[in-house]
């Protein structure tokens, strides 16, 4: 007599089970993206290691994906870009100068040195100061005052175009993109030549030319 009481709830029970099936549906999975359509990271051109900047590969000149730092993601390129061109032409000026002191000089008891360390000690801290303020006034007045990277190129100025084409090389639009590569791009080996002469000469103590006579005694 205690079968009807247990067999009640059960059957209850069951009932419910498949009644809420009837409303869920078959169960599916979502489907999985074939490997081919997962897009995977872009890596640098220059270093292939690394994960390419966002910024770098819109057609800018010279632009290789070189930029280890990711300097580019928190700082405007444009400003970048003129910084690199304005080293560039500095480190050209100074590797002829290093290499044309050991043979030309000024002569008197601060400038008659070859070796460009020297040279450098010898030099009064007021010649220094006279060309940092120099150059700041340069820099000021090219860049009509706007010296942050938020207004530098508010008028449209290109990066590293200051006007200077005396004998108008730039006239043609193609000639002028392969003359601003080239500079680029001897810009960039100047910089590191710099680097290589300057420590060149701090390790042997001569001036920067003087080592190549050592060669034949290896």
């Amino acid at each position: 007599f205690f079968l009807p009481s247990i067999a009640s709830p059960i059957a209850m029970l069951s009932s419910l089970v498949v009644a809420s099936t009837a409303f869920t549906g078959p169960v599916t999975r979502a489907p999985v993206p074939a490997r081919s359509a997962v897009r995977m990271a872009e890596f640098s051109e220059s270093v292939p290691f690394l994960v390419k900047p966002s910024k770098l590969g819109k057609g800018m000149t010279g632009d290789v994906g070189f930029d280890p730092l990711y300097l580019s993601d928190i700082m405007d390129l444009k400003w970048l870009r003129e910084a690199e061109l304005k080293h560039g032409r500095i480190c050209m000026l100074g590797v002829v100068g290093m290499i044309v002191q050991q043979f030309v000089r000024l002569g008197g008891p601060y400038y008659d040195s070859p070796n460009p360390i020297e040279a450098a000690m010898k030099t009064p801290a007021s010649a220094f100061g006279q060309i940092i303020i120099f150059c700041g006034i340069v820099e000021f007045v090219l860049n009509n005052g706007k010296m942050t990277m938020d207004d530098m190129f508010a008028d449209g100025r290109a990066p590293g175009d200051l006007g200077f084409d005396p004998l108008k090389l730039g006239k043609d639009p193609a000639k002028r993109a392969d003359l601003e590569l080239k500079e680029l791009k001897n810009g960039r080996l100047a910089m590191l030549g710099f680097s290589g002469l300057l420590h060149q000469a701090f390790i042997s103590g001569k001036p920067v030319l003087e080592p190549l006579s050592a060669i034949d005694s290896y």
